[in-house]
């Protein structure tokens, strides 16, 4: 791939920013909307969860946008709108998990070998690994349906944006 079309796909840092801190707070919301529906959202550990998943969609969001942008350059609306749903879905969710699994690394961490013996490695991967499944189980449904609903439409947006 060339360098200029690696390039070109970056997103402005005006739009990754605003758009991150959107979409941020779009995914807590369906977090607390999906806690709400399951009257669980009067739980102390409520603004944990959010949190999650405002800096997971946070992190995700520059990405998604970066691999949109960088998959359909070009290309009609509906090659943009495929490229952005992919993007953004995977990112978000993969991002989502990635801040669960360090804050289960983290709860764990007391337990585990010293750094940097192969025991640790095998507790790092083994601690992740069953974070990200554990969140894939649970998590993931707090997506829904406030979270599909936003996919679509930042789908939406992105396959309109000029290219």
């Amino acid at each position: 791939m060339e360098r200029s079309r690696l390039v070109r796909a970056l997103p402005d840092p005006a739009t990754a920013i605003a758009g991150a801190a959107l979409w941020a707070g779009v995914m807590a919301a369906s977090a607390a909307a999906w806690l709400a529906i399951a009257d669980r959202l009067e739980t102390s550990r409520t603004p944990d969860i959010l949190a999650t998943f405002a800096l997971g969609a946070a992190l995700a969001f520059p990405v998604a946008l970066y691999l949109a942008r960088l998959a359909a350059p070009g290309a009609r609306r509906e090659a943009r709108f495929a490229a952005a749903f992919l993007a953004f879905g995977v990112t978000t969710v993969l991002g989502v998990a990635f801040v669960y699994a360090m804050q289960y690394r983290l709860y764990y961490a007391q337990w585990h070998d010293h750094f940097p013996s192969v025991v640790w490695v095998f507790q790092l991967v083994f601690t992740g690994a069953a974070a990200v499944y554990q969140f894939a189980v649970l998590g993931v449904r707090m997506f829904l349906p406030v979270g599909l609903a936003a996919l679509l439409l930042v789908s939406l947006w992105h396959a309109r944006q000029a290219r």
